[in-house]
Protein backbone atom coordinates (compact mmCIF):
# COMPACT_ATOMS: atom_id res chain seq x y z
CA UNK A 1 0.00 0.00 0.00
CA UNK A 2 2.71 2.30 0.58
CA UNK A 3 4.44 1.52 -2.17
CA UNK A 4 1.65 2.58 -4.19
CA UNK A 5 1.03 5.49 -2.30
CA UNK A 6 5.00 6.78 -2.51
CA UNK A 7 4.15 6.68 -6.60
CA UNK A 8 1.21 8.48 -6.14
CA UNK A 9 2.64 10.78 -3.53
CA UNK A 10 5.78 11.88 -6.46
CA UNK A 11 3.20 12.12 -9.21
CA UNK A 12 1.51 14.26 -7.17
CA UNK A 13 4.00 16.62 -5.35
CA UNK A 14 6.28 16.62 -8.10
CA UNK A 15 7.29 20.24 -8.25
CA UNK A 16 9.39 22.77 -6.88
CA UNK A 17 9.34 25.55 -4.45
CA UNK A 18 9.26 27.98 -7.10
CA UNK A 19 8.92 31.01 -4.75
CA UNK A 20 11.71 30.77 -2.72
CA UNK A 21 14.07 30.13 -5.76
CA UNK A 22 12.90 33.49 -7.14
CA UNK A 23 12.93 34.77 -3.73
CA UNK A 24 16.65 34.17 -3.77
CA UNK A 25 17.11 35.19 -7.27
CA UNK A 26 15.63 38.61 -6.23
CA UNK A 27 18.11 38.80 -2.78
CA UNK A 28 21.18 37.97 -5.04
CA UNK A 29 19.91 40.99 -7.52
CA UNK A 30 19.74 43.35 -4.73
CA UNK A 31 22.96 42.04 -3.09
CA UNK A 32 24.70 42.47 -6.34
CA UNK A 33 23.20 46.02 -6.80
CA UNK A 34 23.60 47.48 -2.90
CA UNK A 35 26.70 45.41 -1.61
CA UNK A 36 28.55 46.63 -4.87
CA UNK A 37 29.47 44.76 -8.08
CA UNK A 38 32.85 44.03 -6.62
CA UNK A 39 33.06 43.37 -2.78
CA UNK A 40 36.91 43.63 -3.02
CA UNK A 41 39.19 45.85 -4.23
CA UNK A 42 41.97 46.34 -6.40
CA UNK A 43 44.21 45.96 -3.64
CA UNK A 44 42.14 42.19 -3.46
CA UNK A 45 43.26 41.29 -6.94
CA UNK A 46 45.11 37.96 -6.85
CA UNK A 47 48.08 38.87 -9.23
CA UNK A 48 49.09 36.18 -11.65
CA UNK A 49 51.04 35.18 -15.47
CA UNK A 50 50.81 38.29 -17.63
CA UNK A 51 49.60 40.98 -15.78
CA UNK A 52 51.72 43.79 -16.24
CA UNK A 53 52.65 46.20 -13.12
CA UNK A 54 53.30 49.70 -12.68
CA UNK A 55 55.70 49.79 -9.00
CA UNK A 56 55.87 53.50 -7.72
CA UNK A 57 58.37 54.19 -4.37
CA UNK A 58 57.07 57.37 -2.51
CA UNK A 59 59.92 60.16 -3.19
CA UNK A 60 62.11 58.01 -4.94
CA UNK A 61 61.47 58.67 -8.36
CA UNK A 62 64.23 56.42 -9.67
CA UNK A 63 62.62 53.78 -8.54
CA UNK A 64 59.21 53.62 -10.68
CA UNK A 65 59.06 50.23 -13.01
CA UNK A 66 56.81 49.28 -15.23
CA UNK A 67 56.76 45.11 -15.01
CA UNK A 68 54.94 42.31 -16.29
CA UNK A 69 55.13 38.96 -14.40
CA UNK A 70 56.82 36.32 -16.39
CA UNK A 71 56.00 32.80 -16.78
CA UNK A 72 57.32 31.64 -13.44
CA UNK A 73 55.70 33.93 -11.54
CA UNK A 74 58.06 36.91 -11.18
CA UNK A 75 59.03 40.13 -11.72
CA UNK A 76 62.23 42.54 -11.64
CA UNK A 77 62.87 45.76 -9.58
CA UNK A 78 65.86 47.35 -9.36
CA UNK A 79 68.22 47.19 -6.24
CA UNK A 80 66.31 44.37 -5.10
CA UNK A 81 66.03 41.94 -8.23
CA UNK A 82 63.79 39.65 -8.67
CA UNK A 83 60.92 39.00 -6.56
CA UNK A 84 57.59 36.56 -6.80
CA UNK A 85 54.92 38.12 -7.40
CA UNK A 86 52.30 35.39 -8.59
CA UNK A 87 49.38 34.48 -6.83
CA UNK A 88 49.90 36.91 -4.25
CA UNK A 89 47.21 40.52 -3.62
CA UNK A 90 48.14 43.63 -4.51
CA UNK A 91 48.23 44.22 -1.15
CA UNK A 92 50.81 41.24 0.24
CA UNK A 93 52.83 42.39 -2.64
CA UNK A 94 52.96 46.13 -1.82
CA UNK A 95 54.00 44.80 1.71
CA UNK A 96 56.46 42.23 0.53
CA UNK A 97 58.12 45.19 -1.05
CA UNK A 98 58.54 47.33 1.10
CA UNK A 99 60.11 44.71 3.49
CA UNK A 100 63.01 44.43 0.82
CA UNK A 101 63.54 48.09 0.33
CA UNK A 102 63.26 48.44 3.82
CA UNK A 103 66.32 45.66 4.10
CA UNK A 104 69.17 48.29 3.89
CA UNK A 105 68.04 50.07 1.37
CA UNK A 106 65.32 52.90 1.86
CA UNK A 107 64.16 53.88 5.46
CA UNK A 108 60.28 53.77 5.85
CA UNK A 109 59.72 52.91 2.04
CA UNK A 110 56.12 53.21 0.93
CA UNK A 111 54.97 50.92 -1.72
CA UNK A 112 52.27 51.61 -4.68
CA UNK A 113 51.25 49.07 -6.65
CA UNK A 114 49.00 49.59 -9.72
CA UNK A 115 47.84 46.90 -12.28
CA UNK A 116 47.72 48.72 -15.49
CA UNK A 117 46.81 45.64 -17.60
CA UNK A 118 45.10 42.57 -16.44
CA UNK A 119 45.82 39.17 -18.57
CA UNK A 120 43.46 37.81 -20.24
CA UNK A 121 41.76 34.99 -17.73
CA UNK A 122 38.71 32.41 -18.39
CA UNK A 123 36.58 30.98 -16.27
CA UNK A 124 33.89 28.17 -16.85
CA UNK A 125 30.47 28.16 -15.38
CA UNK A 126 28.22 25.50 -15.92
CA UNK A 127 24.78 23.88 -14.17
CA UNK A 128 21.72 25.86 -12.94
CA UNK A 129 22.85 29.47 -14.48
CA UNK A 130 20.47 31.03 -17.60
CA UNK A 131 23.49 30.47 -19.92
CA UNK A 132 26.45 28.38 -18.57
CA UNK A 133 29.63 28.59 -20.91
CA UNK A 134 33.16 29.91 -20.61
CA UNK A 135 33.46 33.20 -19.79
CA UNK A 136 36.59 35.95 -20.20
CA UNK A 137 36.85 37.58 -16.81
CA UNK A 138 38.51 41.23 -16.40
CA UNK A 139 40.57 42.39 -12.87
CA UNK A 140 38.35 41.60 -9.51
CA UNK A 141 35.83 39.24 -10.51
CA UNK A 142 33.79 37.81 -7.38
CA UNK A 143 31.53 34.93 -7.68
CA UNK A 144 28.51 36.89 -7.70
CA UNK A 145 29.59 39.20 -10.88
CA UNK A 146 30.33 35.98 -12.53
CA UNK A 147 27.05 34.44 -11.76
CA UNK A 148 25.52 37.55 -12.82
CA UNK A 149 27.27 37.55 -16.24
CA UNK A 150 25.59 33.58 -16.83
CA UNK A 151 22.82 35.42 -16.61
CA UNK A 152 21.91 34.81 -13.39
CA UNK A 153 20.47 31.13 -11.14
CA UNK A 154 17.38 29.08 -12.95
CA UNK A 155 14.35 28.54 -10.83
CA UNK A 156 16.08 24.91 -10.34
CA UNK A 157 19.41 26.09 -8.34
CA UNK A 158 20.68 24.33 -5.39
CA UNK A 159 21.80 26.28 -2.47
CA UNK A 160 25.06 25.62 -2.85
CA UNK A 161 27.83 26.44 -5.31
CA UNK A 162 30.99 23.92 -6.32
CA UNK A 163 34.20 25.34 -7.14
CA UNK A 164 37.28 23.30 -8.47
CA UNK A 165 40.72 25.43 -8.89
CA UNK A 166 44.05 24.31 -9.83
CA UNK A 167 46.44 24.78 -7.46
CA UNK A 168 50.67 25.00 -8.38
CA UNK A 169 52.22 22.63 -5.84
CA UNK A 170 55.64 22.87 -7.08
CA UNK A 171 55.93 21.03 -10.35
CA UNK A 172 52.67 19.18 -9.65
CA UNK A 173 48.52 20.71 -10.13
CA UNK A 174 46.10 19.65 -7.11
CA UNK A 175 42.22 20.41 -7.45
CA UNK A 176 41.06 22.33 -4.71
CA UNK A 177 37.88 21.68 -4.19
CA UNK A 178 35.69 24.55 -2.44
CA UNK A 179 31.71 24.25 -1.38
CA UNK A 180 30.34 27.45 -0.81
CA UNK A 181 26.78 28.19 0.88
CA UNK A 182 24.75 30.84 -1.49
CA UNK A 183 21.92 30.80 1.46
CA UNK A 184 25.18 32.12 3.49
CA UNK A 185 26.30 34.26 1.32
CA UNK A 186 23.00 36.24 0.87
CA UNK A 187 20.46 35.84 3.77
CA UNK A 188 23.92 36.30 6.44
CA UNK A 189 26.09 39.05 3.61
CA UNK A 190 29.16 36.25 3.98
CA UNK A 191 31.81 38.24 2.31
CA UNK A 192 34.46 35.47 2.82
CA UNK A 193 31.89 33.39 0.75
CA UNK A 194 32.00 35.96 -2.36
CA UNK A 195 35.41 34.95 -3.30
CA UNK A 196 37.10 36.04 -5.93
CA UNK A 197 37.13 34.08 -9.73
CA UNK A 198 40.90 32.97 -11.00
CA UNK A 199 41.88 32.50 -14.27
CA UNK A 200 41.01 28.55 -14.97
CA UNK A 201 38.03 28.24 -12.28
CA UNK A 202 35.71 25.43 -12.94
CA UNK A 203 32.44 26.50 -10.75
CA UNK A 204 29.12 24.73 -10.55
CA UNK A 205 25.77 25.38 -9.27
CA UNK A 206 24.21 22.10 -8.93
CA UNK A 207 20.75 21.19 -9.63
CA UNK A 208 18.85 21.51 -6.56
CA UNK A 209 17.50 18.12 -4.36
CA UNK A 210 14.16 17.89 -2.84
CA UNK A 211 12.10 15.44 -0.42
CA UNK A 212 8.53 14.80 0.17
CA UNK A 213 6.26 14.97 2.91
CA UNK A 214 2.72 13.32 2.20
CA UNK A 215 -0.02 12.16 4.55
CA UNK A 216 -1.74 13.78 7.32
CA UNK A 217 0.19 16.89 7.55
CA UNK A 218 -0.74 20.40 7.54
CA UNK A 219 1.16 21.56 4.49
CA UNK A 220 1.89 18.27 1.94
CA UNK A 221 4.71 19.00 -0.49
CA UNK A 222 7.99 19.07 -2.11
CA UNK A 223 10.71 20.12 -0.02
CA UNK A 224 14.11 21.64 -0.65
CA UNK A 225 16.73 19.22 0.32
CA UNK A 226 19.77 20.12 2.87
CA UNK A 227 22.38 18.63 4.39
CA UNK A 228 21.85 17.14 7.99
CA UNK A 229 17.99 17.42 7.93
CA UNK A 230 16.21 14.88 10.11
CA UNK A 231 12.51 13.30 9.85
CA UNK A 232 11.36 15.95 12.81
CA UNK A 233 12.70 18.80 10.78
CA UNK A 234 10.97 17.57 7.30
CA UNK A 235 7.54 17.27 9.02
CA UNK A 236 8.50 20.86 10.66
CA UNK A 237 8.90 22.03 7.21
CA UNK A 238 5.77 20.88 6.17
CA UNK A 239 3.84 22.85 9.39
CA UNK A 240 3.74 19.36 11.44
CA UNK A 241 1.01 16.71 11.68
CA UNK A 242 -2.49 17.15 12.12
CA UNK A 243 -4.93 15.81 14.49
CA UNK A 244 -5.44 12.79 12.50
CA UNK A 245 -1.91 11.90 12.42
CA UNK A 246 -0.11 8.90 13.93
CA UNK A 247 3.76 10.57 14.37
CA UNK A 248 4.93 7.72 16.18
CA UNK A 249 4.31 5.14 12.93
CA UNK A 250 6.19 7.56 10.45
CA UNK A 251 7.25 5.54 7.47
CA UNK A 252 9.65 6.61 4.58
CA UNK A 253 10.23 5.41 1.59
CA UNK A 254 13.44 5.53 -0.28
CA UNK A 255 15.33 4.84 -3.46
CA UNK A 256 18.13 2.37 -3.05
CA UNK A 257 20.09 1.03 -5.61
CA UNK A 258 16.81 1.90 -8.32
CA UNK A 259 14.15 0.31 -6.18
CA UNK A 260 11.84 1.89 -3.81
CA UNK A 261 12.11 0.35 -0.64
CA UNK A 262 9.83 1.07 2.35
CA UNK A 263 11.45 2.10 5.98
CA UNK A 264 9.30 1.80 9.06
CA UNK A 265 9.90 2.56 12.68
CA UNK A 266 11.30 5.54 11.46
CA UNK A 267 12.57 7.91 14.70
CA UNK A 268 12.30 11.57 14.54
CA UNK A 269 16.01 12.56 14.58
CA UNK A 270 16.62 9.93 11.61
CA UNK A 271 18.22 11.32 8.58
CA UNK A 272 16.54 12.13 5.57
CA UNK A 273 17.91 11.41 1.90
CA UNK A 274 17.36 13.30 -1.11
CA UNK A 275 14.80 12.29 -3.07
CA UNK A 276 12.99 10.44 0.32
CA UNK A 277 8.79 10.50 0.46
CA UNK A 278 7.98 10.60 4.23
CA UNK A 279 4.67 9.11 5.10
CA UNK A 280 2.30 10.10 8.37
CA UNK A 281 -0.32 7.63 8.30
CA UNK A 282 -3.98 8.51 9.72
CA UNK A 283 -4.23 7.58 13.80
CA UNK A 284 -6.73 4.17 14.36
CA UNK A 285 -8.36 5.82 16.91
Amino acid sequence: MFYAMGLLTKARFFRFNKVLMVLLRTILILGIVFLGVSPGSSQDYILGEGDILEITVYDHSDLHTKARISGDGTITLPLIGQVNAANVSVNELSAKIESLYADGYIINPQVSIFVESFKSRKATILGEVDSPGLYEIEGYTSLLELISTAGGLTDNAANKVIVHRKVNLGSTQKDNKMEISLRRLMEEGSDSENIQIVDGDNVFIPRKEVFYVSGEVKKPNSYNYEDGLTVIQALTMAGGVNDKGAPGRTKVIRTINGREQLLEDVKMDQPILPNDVIVVPESYF
